[in-house]
């Protein structure tokens, strides 16, 4: 279990380091900071202290599930597309200042993440909770997207 938890932990990170690339120089920029943003928009600070959370409890139900599932090939194939999209989202939405494309990653990873929500609960059953945050984050991230793309 903890090689799966390193793993896991090591992969998770790097999305988030390659995204944090493409975000650092993005927040500031004049592009970002002109938009139109959500009122329920949180401060800059929230976002790393979720997405640190989001990724932490992502591991271990990641952990779990790779030592659960019989079909380890879905589920390596639905962590790899999580995975992309997750990384995609910051150069498709700060760096291409694509917010439509960035929309339709956000979309479609947070039905991705509900999907797997629902697909291996029968297997995981409460350990499943540990995807709440990062479905109910996608979905506070999805319609913030959603403000700047009706909005802008």
């Amino acid at each position: 279990m903890i090689y799966r938890i390193i793993i896991f932990l090591l992969l998770n990170f790097a999305a988030l380091g390659v995204g944090g690339m493409f975000t650092g120089k993005g927040v500031p920029s004049e592009w970002y900071q002109d938009l139109i943003k959500a009122p329920w928009t949180p401060p800059g600070w929230v976002f790393g202290a979720a997405w640190t959370t989001i990724m932490i409890c992502f591991t271990v139900y990641m952990a779990y599930a790779w030592g659960s599932v019989e079909n380890k090939g879905i589920l390596a194939t639905l962590f790899i597309i999580q995975w992309i999209l997750n990384v995609m989202w910051n150069p498709t939405f700060f760096h291409f200042q694509n917010v439509s494309g960035g929309l339709i990653l956000i979309s479609a990873l947070t039905l991705l993440v509900g999907f797997l929500i629902y697909y291996y609960w029968p297997q995981l059953k409460i350990k499943s909770v540990l995807l709440l945050p990062y479905f109910i984050w996608l979905v506070i991230a999805t319609s913030l997207n959603a403000y700047i793309f009706l909005k802008n």
